[in-house]
C-alpha cells in the first residue's frame, strides 16, 4: 500500500497546510464546462467518480502544489460518487472551497456523501419532473398545435438550457463563496423546494393530459327523432376531457400492477386501432 493510500484511509491532514486563495472566477467557469462530462466515464463501480475528478482537477492542481497532497486528493476524489448532473456544481464549489482551506480529507468526504444524495433527489424533482415537462410541453404545443410552428423545438431547447446553465453557473459560485454555511440553508429549504416542485409538476402533468391526450367517443345514440352525441352531450357535460383523464388513470393503475411501459404502449395501439375499426373513436 502506497503512502497516499494510507493517508486516505486514515483521513489524514495534508502535508502542506498553508492556505492560499488561488481559485479565480475563471477557474469556476472552467469547472462548470468540464462538469458537462460528469457522466462520460460512468460505470457501476464508481458511478460518476471519473467525471467528478475531471471536473475539479484544474482547481486541485492549483491548490495542491505538494505532489503528495495532489496525489492523495485525487485518489480520494476517485471514490464512489453519484448525484444529479445539473446540481453537481454546488458540490464542486463547496468541495473546492474546502480543499482551498486545506480541510482534512475525512471532512471533505463526509460533505460529499451528505450532499450528493439529497441533491440527486431534488434534481430529479426540479429538472426531470418539473422543468422538462414544462419546457417540452410548450415546445410540443407550438409544434403540434392547430397552426404548427417549426420554432417549437428551438423554444424548448432555449428555455430548458437557459435554466440548465443558470443552475450550473449559479450553484458553482454559490457553493464556492458560501462554503459549508450553504448546507444549513439548503437543508432548511429542501422540503419547501421539493413540495413546490411537486405541485408545479402535477399541474403541468394535468395540463398535458388535457391538451395532448386525444380520446373522444364517436357514437351517437338515436332515439326517435332525437340524437344524442355521447361525447358532447354526456361526457363533456359531466367534465371536459374526462376520458383522457380516465385513460391516464387506467394506465397508472396498470403501471402500479407492474405492467411494463412497452406493454401499455402496445395495449394503447390495440385499443386505438380496434376502437377506430368498430367506430367507437
Amino acid at each position: 500500500m502506497v503512502e497516499s493510500d494510507v493517508n486516505v484511509a486514515a483521513g489524514a491532514e495534508y502535508e502542506d497546510r498553508s492556505v492560499r486563495a488561488v481559485i479565480a472566477p475563471g477557474d469556476l467557469v472552467t469547472m462548470v464546462w468540464r462538469s458537462l462530462f460528469l457522466q462520460a466515464s460512468f460505470n457501476y463501480e464508481r458511478m460518476q467518480a471519473c467525471g467528478w475528478l475531471y471536473g475539479i482537477l484544474p482547481a486541485l492542481k492549483k491548490i495542491h502544489v505538494n505532489k503528495r497532497d495532489l496525489s492523495s486528493s485525487m485518489l480520494m476524489h476517485m471514490e464512489f460518487f453519484n448525484t444529479h448532473p445539473f446540481l453537481v456544481n454546488f458540490i464542486m464549489g463547496l468541495v473546492v472551497a474546502m480543499e482551498e482551506s486545506k480541510k482534512d480529507q475525512s471532512t471533505i468526504r463526509a460533505i460529499k456523501v451528505a450532499t450528493m444524495g439529497p441533491l440527486g433527489g431534488i434534481g430529479d424533482a426540479l429538472c426531470w419532473l418539473t422543468l422538462l415537462p414544462i419546457t417540452a410541453g410548450l415546445g410540443a404545443s407550438m409544434a403540434m398545435g392547430a397552426d404548427p410552428n417549426p420554432a417549437g423545438p428551438i423554444v424548448f431547447l432555449v428555455l430548458f438550457n437557459a435554466v440548465h446553465f443558470s443552475l450550473r453557473f449559479g450553484l458553482m459560485r454559490y457553493g464556492y463563496h458560501t462554503g459549508v454555511r450553504a448546507i444549513a440553508t439548503m437543508k432548511e429549504k429542501t422540503k419547501q423546494i421539493s413540495h413546490g416542485a411537486s405541485i408545479i409538476g402535477l399541474t403541468v402533468v394535468g395540463g398535458l393530459i388535457a391538451s395532448m391526450i386525444k380520446l373522444k367517443i364517436a357514437w351517437v345514440i338515436v332515439v326517435g327523432q332525437a340524437s344524442i352525441a355521447l361525447q358532447e352531450k354526456v361526457f363533456d357535460a359531466i367534465m371536459p376531457n374526462m376520458l383522457p383523464l380516465a385513460y391516464t388513470m387506467f394506465m397508472y393503475y396498470l403501471l402500479k400492477k407492474n405492467y411494463s411501459p412497452v406493454k401499455l404502449i402496445l395495449l394503447t395501439i390495440v385499443i386505438g386501432v380496434a376502437g377506430k375499426g368498430i367506430g367507437i373513436f
